[in-house]
């Protein structure tokens, strides 16, 4: 689990709009559907690095299991 003074700071790089925190996936942003990765309890906040999110079910998934990263 990231420290939750860490994740009150953290927006996305390309929109800089809030996160999800998804445990054990990374930050999701359900806008631009990009899943950003944590490793080793660092978040990489890089857009190359993002996955993207391409099935309907996946990004439901994501946003139901997701909650608000503290703004």
């Amino acid at each position: 689990m990231l420290d939750s003074r860490l994740l009150s700071i953290l927006v996305c790089p390309e929109d800089h709009g809030p996160l999800l925190y998804v445990a054990g996936e990374g930050l999701y942003n359900p806008r631009l559907r990009r899943v950003y990765p944590i490793v080793d309890d660092i978040p990489v906040l890089l857009i190359d690095e993002a996955v993207a999110v391409t099935e309907d079910a996946e990004h439901d998934r994501l946003v139901s299991s997701g909650s608000a990263v503290p703004q």
